[in-house]
Parts: structure tokens; sequence; C-alpha cells
């Protein structure tokens, strides 16, 4: 079984990058953010022409998630439990006797922000989804953009962005506290390159520079962590005109 997770950064402005990447990789289960758009404008009958089933939680202009597959989740959550939260930053469906969580964590704007903050405490509630989550169904995949790069290896400069959102150590900490509950990074499983990143800005030539931070995890419980047979990011989707400013990952499962 092979899941994936990409932050398309729009689905209306990428929705052919994303059929096309369907099309040559043909991933069971493929997790979307910052889909950016209304439910009503959500493009299901394209997707089901390329294949794939869709279950979506979206909103104009900002944030959005969704999960396509060749076969039909059954008992989908579309936000977190007891979070009174307008923001659609998670969906999740049961696949067989795998759960799938998608993930759009937020970004935090500045260590001294209130979105910081706001961050700080989504990612503590997601801890305590979570540890319910894998206490219901054991077998359990949370994929998605974190906005966390969890170790300096996962940053190309880890000194210019220490303390800095996306790397500060109390964003890190909570990352930490998610494995805790019972997860493994998929990443880690396999020796790894140096230089592994699966975003990189618009600006400065990033990409052209590999100047990138691994922001966008595939964690798994231990339960499926055994059966995992590779961890891939694939970058030739970022070379494309008009990129996402994120890689598709994606692992296997055996």
């Amino acid at each position: 079984m092979k899941i994936a997770t990409w932050n398309v950064n729009s689905l209306k402005v990428r929705l052919q990058q994303v059929i096309d990447w369907l099309n040559v990789n043909q991933p069971d289960v493929l997790c979307l953010q910052e889909t950016k758009l209304q439910d009503e404008f959500f493009p299901v009958d394209e997707l089901a022409q390329a294949g794939y089933q869709s279950i979506y939680a979206g909103q104009k202009t900002y944030n959005g998630v969704a999960l396509l597959s060749k076969v039909t989740g059954v008992d989908v959550c579309a936000a977190l439990p007891d979070f009174d939260d307008p923001q659609k930053r998670l969906i999740a469906a049961t696949y067989g006797d795998l759960r799938i969580i998608c993930v759009y964590v937020p970004n935090g704007e500045r260590v001294d922000s209130e979105k910081y903050a706001y961050k700080l405490r989504w990612l503590s509630i997601l801890n305590s989804f979570l540890q319910q989550e894998r206490t219901r169904y054991g077998k359990v995949a949370l994929l998605g953009d974190f906005n966390i790069a969890p170790e300096d290896r996962d940053v190309y400069d880890p000194e210019a962005w220490k303390g800095q959102v996306l790397c500060s150590e109390a964003e890190r900490q909570a990352f930490r506290g998610l494995l805790d509950t019972g997860f493994v990074d998929s990443f880690h499983l396999f020796e790894q390159p140096e230089k592994i990143y699966t975003w990189w800005d618009y600006r400065m030539m990033a990409f052209r520079r590999n100047r990138g931070l691994r922001i966008d995890h595939i964690l798994l419980s231990h339960e499926t962590a055994d059966s995992c047979a590779t961890w891939q990011v694939d970058k030739a989707p970022r070379k494309l005109e008009r990129p996402s400013d994120h890689a598709p990952v994606w692992v296997e499962l055996a």
C-alpha cells in the first residue's frame, strides 16, 4: 500500500499537476494540504475520472485538507474533536485496517505571535487526539505538512534558523511529543543521505540551491512501522512551471 502527502498550495492552480502525479505514481491514498477551496468547488468529478475518490474539508483562500483514494474511506473525521476552530486543518478516514490522518499544522508566523501560541495549542490537542486514535485503531498513519523541522539536519542552515518559527525548541518538543504517543518518523526507518528536504522557498533560488527544510512528514504507529518498505520524496513536481513550494512524500507499506 502506497500512501503519500503533498501540500499543493492551491488545488485549483495545481489540479492538473496532481492528476498527472496520481496517474504516474498510483498511490492508494494521497493526503493534500492547502487545497484553498470551499467544499462546493472541490474537483470531485475530475479526480474521479483519474480513478480517485475524494474526502475533503475546505475553506475559501486558506488551509483545506483532503484525502484522495482508490477505495472508499470510512469513519470520516473532519476536525479535531472538542476544539472550536474554523480553520480546516485535519481530516481522517479508515482504509482497510489502516487509519489515515491528514494534517496541515499551523505555520506559527513568529515565535512572539498569537499564531505561534495557537500552533502550540493546536499541536497539544492533536497529541491528545492521536493517543485516542491509536488506542482505537492500532494501525495509524499521520501525514501532512507539520511546519516543523524536527532536527538541525532537517534545515539547510541550522544556525540561521535557530530559535525561529518551524525550528524553535517548543515546536520540536511538540513533534517529539507526537512520537512519544507511539509513532515513528518514517524518514528515520532508512539510511538517508544528507540535505533531504521537502519544502523550498520560492525566493532566492532556494530550490536550485537546495536551501530547504524537511517539514512534510509521515508518522507511523509502531504497529504500522514494521511494514514500511520505503520512504521517498519526489522533487520532480517542484521543477514544474508554477509548482507548489512543497514536494510529495510517500511511503510503501508491505
